[in-house]
């Protein structure tokens, strides 16, 4: 069989081999996307304050999460959002920062985050929420980063107090939260040393280092 462009003809045979290539090229460009995607997707905890973030872009992460797998198909999550300075500040002081800097509160006036997500759990719905609450604050961050925005998940949280001040239900379990906003930290990845420390840290320029395990300690051979 022959497909004619103009007066060129091609052998459908090398069409089919153009096509399952340039679909090889796509499927290898998306691997790369999610990749690099995951390796720029590192917590942050200092932000371009004054760098808005619009309700409509809260709105487009929780639609996205929404997609995510569910225990039971349930779906109990439900999420409180906010992107105004008022509400922002009484979230703020309910929430810690970064357990292994010891000597850091957590971002000063101008380095926090300019909107949260909370992510809450329905006890009408279900009594416990398994690990829906990580999979979808994953998913929430994951899209933030590709809006060249960046986020933090946060689970140490005062939770009557937040509940308090924001007047939340008690229905709803006080689950995570995520802060987002336009990344000022620069944070880098470096492989767990011989000692076994797994510590984030920071240098004297303020630059965030993560140690991940390398992948040969991952792999669990079989017996």
């Amino acid at each position: 069989m022959k497909i004619y462009f103009g007066s060129e003809r091609i052998p459908c045979s090398l069409l089919n081999e153009s096509f399952n290539s340039l679909i090889d090229d796509m499927q290898e460009g998306r691997d790369m996307m999610l990749r690099e995607l995951v390796l720029k997707n590192r917590s942050c905890r200092r932000f371009y304050e004054d760098h808005a973030v619009e309700r409509g872009t809260l709105e487009e992460l929780v639609d996205l999460a929404r997609y995510t797998a569910s225990a039971g198909n349930l779906q109990p999550l439900k999420y409180l959002l906010s992107s105004d300075r008022r509400k922002n500040e009484l979230i703020f002081p309910n929430l810690a920062w970064a357990g292994y800097l010891t000597d850091w509160p957590g971002p000063p006036p101008g380095e926090r985050p300019s909107a949260y997500i909370i992510i809450l759990g329905d006890t009408d719905i279900a009594r416990s929420f398994g690990c829906d609450h990580g999979i979808t604050a994953q998913t929430i961050v994951l899209g933030a980063r590709e809006k060249e925005l960046a986020g933090c998940i946060i689970a140490s949280i005062k939770r009557d107090e937040l509940r308090g001040v924001l007047r939340i239900p008690g229905r709803y379990e006080i689950l995570l939260a995520v802060a987002l906003g336009k990344p000022k930290e620069e944070v880098v990845i470096e492989t767990v040393g011989a000692d076994g420390d797994i510590k984030y840290w920071r240098d004297t320029g303020a630059v965030h280092y993560v140690p991940k395990r390398p992948l040969e300690e991952l792999i669990v051979e079989p017996l």
